[in-house]
């Protein structure tokens, strides 16, 4: 059986790949279609891919040409699969001519002429519109965000708007081509979207009043601080037909989320516990509104999101019991652990501001570890463990700037594609933090230590 190998990207899937394929295909008897991941299309610079990896392995495989379709992690990988899968023939595209003669060493290197007068990228160019959006809430956050927004494609950030017309104009200032608005109505009327990064206790009046306006909203994390308003906000964007986004941006940090998709497919066994942990020394300066109890300071409201995300996504928002225990220093938790019992599993978190931890991710399975080192959550490495030591495995990814581009990459992907949702943090995950943030403010499960 004489096996043929391709790879490509096989965004907005258009009859140039079809016709490849079926070249690739007609040079063999089966034929292997490589796609390229998330993250490595991320690492050579390409923010502006419409469609996620699972939407393009679909619509590779609805063509009917691919027998087999694996993922391309890493330069590299195609000497590894070529001796992995025992090919006899590399087939690309006539546009990459001469790139891969080096692996005629392995196989035959056969390159097929490309569809003229096509190509994702003309299709991006010719449908590509920018989608004008404004800031509301200037401050630390939001500092960041215009120059994470530059560098992904289909995205203008146009507007601004803060209680503090001076915390507006200092980040107008900062960057061309945004307009500072003192009025909601007119600010509103200059965008598609919204980004939210006001303080956390706003953020439901504005969510509200964004999507009321007919606009796609993205907020910062936490969404809000209860599970009922959590549940209406996802409904009222639904009925209004715009999306809505938490801004966790671990959510989609290209590490975390093929350690997620790796972790779910079994590789360390089932999962059995879950620890994670943030914390930061940040009490220099008890002015700040993270210490304020009247503007839900304090680190559970702060960070809580984050070591609550791998939880959730690995063990399901079904958690049998919750118990907290916080240290308190004028109405604001300095430090607080939560245990969440599963049917199956145990986890627990730590966040604090005035007390510092080891910030690592150990996830721990039948079969083995995951480790991912202090900033897991803003990770570029991690670790598979097992008992024989030699099966141990390393991974690494590229993580870019802030790390806010690559929500924002998503953000604009789903508005483009009209997608109600992203697997990456889905409704129930957001409305399941909002749930916990909400017992954490009832003090219904917590002792105070």
């Amino acid at each position: 059986m004489k096996k043929v190998i391709t790879y490509g990207t096989y965004d907005l899937l258009h009859q140039g790949h079809i016709n490849l394929l079926r070249r690739a295909k007609e040079l063999g008897d089966y034929l292997i279609v490589g796609v390229t991941n998330d993250s490595f299309d991320r690492e050579r610079g390409k923010l502006n891919v419409r469609n996620n990896v699972l939407d393009r392995v679909e619509a590779v495989k609805s063509t009917g040409f691919a027998d087999q379709i694996i993922i391309e992690d890493y330069v590299g990988q195609k000497i590894d699969d070529i001796q992995k899968y025992d090919i006899d023939i590399f087939a690309i595209g006539s546009d990459w001519e001469g790139k891969f003669d080096y692996l005629n060493e392995f196989c035959q290197v056969v390159y097929l002429p490309r569809t003229e007068g096509i190509s994702s990228t003309m299709l991006r160019n010719e449908t590509t519109i920018d989608v004008r959006i404004g800031i509301i809430g200037c401050g630390r956050v939001a500092r960041r965000f215009p120059s994470e927004a530059d560098v992904v494609s289909g995205v203008k950030v146009v507007a601004a708007y803060d209680i503090d017309p001076d915390a507006a104009a200092a980040l107008a200032d900062s960057t061309s081509g945004i307009t500072v608005y003192t009025d909601l109505h007119d600010f509103y009327k200059a965008v598609d979207a919204v980004y939210i990064a006001s303080p956390h206790l706003t953020h439901y009046y504005y969510i509200k009043q964004s999507i009321s306006e007919g606009k796609h909203t993205l907020c910062e994390t936490p969404l809000v601080l209860n599970a009922d308003q959590a549940k209406e906000v996802y409904a009222l964007a639904k009925e209004n037909n715009v999306f809505l986004m938490e801004a966790n941006k671990t959510a989609h940090c290209p590490a975390f989320n093929h350690l997620i998709v790796m972790i779910k497919s079994g590789v360390i066994g089932d999962v059995v516990d879950v620890e994670a942990s943030l914390s930061k020394l940040w009490d220099d300066d008890k002015t700040l509104r993270e210490f304020d109890p009247l503007q839900a300071g304090g680190s559970m409201y702060e960070l809580g999101s984050y070591p609550l995300l791998p939880i959730l996504k690995l063990c399901g928002i079904h958690y049998e019991t919750l118990h907290l225990y916080s240290r308190m220093e004028d109405g604001v938790d300095m430090y607080t652990k939560g245990v969440l019992q599963f049917p199956n599993a145990i986890c627990s978190f730590k966040v604090g501001l005035g007390v510092k931890t080891e910030g690592n991710l150990i996830i721990s399975g039948t079969k083995g570890y995951a480790y991912v080192p202090a900033p897991w959550w803003k990770t570029d490495y991690f670790e598979l463990r097992y008992e024989d030591q030699n099966q141990n495995k390393k991974f690494y990814y590229k993580w870019d700037g802030a790390g806010l581009r690559y929500e924002i990459q998503e953000f604009i992907s789903c508005i483009v594609n009209h997608r109600q949702s992203t697997a990456r943090l889905k409704m129930h995950e957001s409305i399941a933090m909002a749930e916990i943030m909400q017992k954490f403010g009832e003090r219904k499960y917590l002792i105070e230590i």
